[in-house]
């Protein structure tokens, strides 16, 4: 069965040129409509695949965010280390206290304020470099299987590996940040204050309690005594090698110190 009508007969044999085959589906069109009827909205079908086609898709602007907030994230760290990096070997050539933090901001190629935006004292720039230990002790006490025995662990896993922290390290850039650290009034004093704040996180750790801070001041005391041994004997001359074996067999006698004196911790 042929479902051409007569106009698309006549269009496709060619009866009629294509001006009077368009007019007459134009009226062949028309005719299909009530008068009385308002006329069917007619649509530019490519205008309108266009228009949606080609639209953009709205922002996602939550990933935008968390984009731009990772850019500043990185900086804002790039420039602290900067900032600490310029400082320390400014205070190891110089000393602690012949140097401004002018002078610091200066050699950074930054502002004074914004100096102490990321600083707000000159004391932090040296402890910046420890500061990520603060918490440590706490963290590694829930490592288990004891908070002493995961303690031990990881003090004598920091000898092996001549962990700064430990004080066993003969790195010249190591010593002579020891050096300045240890030998200045104003850095030590600083330095207490990161240690109580390290021991308040590990006492909560702990339990919280009374035994629990009073355990918690042992255990910070025997670690910075063991390290600041081990970093006066390689101060000295002494090679790793040499002071290693003492090391380790001082941190076990400490450990076992504490754990015969806090039992319910091992």
């Amino acid at each position: 069965m042929d479902y051409r009508t007569p106009l698309t007969v006549r269009a496709q044999e060619g009866g009629d040129d294509a001006k009077a085959v368009i007019a007459a589906w134009n009226k062949h069109f028309d005719s299909l409509w009530d008068p009385a009827s308002p006329p069917p909205r007619r649509r530019r079908p490519l205008a309108y695949a266009a228009r949606h086609l080609t639209r953009r898709p709205a922002p996602r602007r939550r990933v935008g965010r968390m984009v731009e907030t990772g850019l500043r994230e990185r900086k804002r760290q790039r420039t602290i280390q900067v900032l600490s990096d310029t400082a320390v070997r400014l205070f190891v050539e110089k000393g602690f206290d012949a140097v401004s933090v002018a002078e610091v901001a200066a050699a950074a190629e930054v502002s004074k304020p914004t100096l102490f935006r990321y600083f707000p004292a000159k004391e932090d720039l040296v402890l910046h470099r420890i500061a990520d230990h603060e918490g440590e002790a706490a963290r590694v006490a829930g490592e288990g299987p004891t908070p002493l025995a995961a303690l031990r662990r990881h003090f004598l896993a920091g000898l092996e590996r001549c962990d700064p922290v430990t004080g066993l390290n003969d790195d010249p850039d190591v010593l002579a940040f020891h050096t300045l650290l240890y030998g200045t009034p104003a850095l030590v004093a600083r330095l207490h204050t990161h240690l109580e704040r390290s021991e308040a996180a590990l006492a909560e750790a702990l339990g919280g309690d009374l035994d629990a801070r009073l355990a918690a001041g042992q255990i910070t005391a025997v670690q910075r005594v063991l390290a600041l041994e081990n970093w006066r004997r390689i101060a000295a001359g002494e090679r790793v090698a040499d002071v290693r074996e003492d090391a380790v067999a001082g941190a076990e006698r400490a450990f076992g110190v504490l754990t015969a004196g806090l039992p319910w911790l091992a």
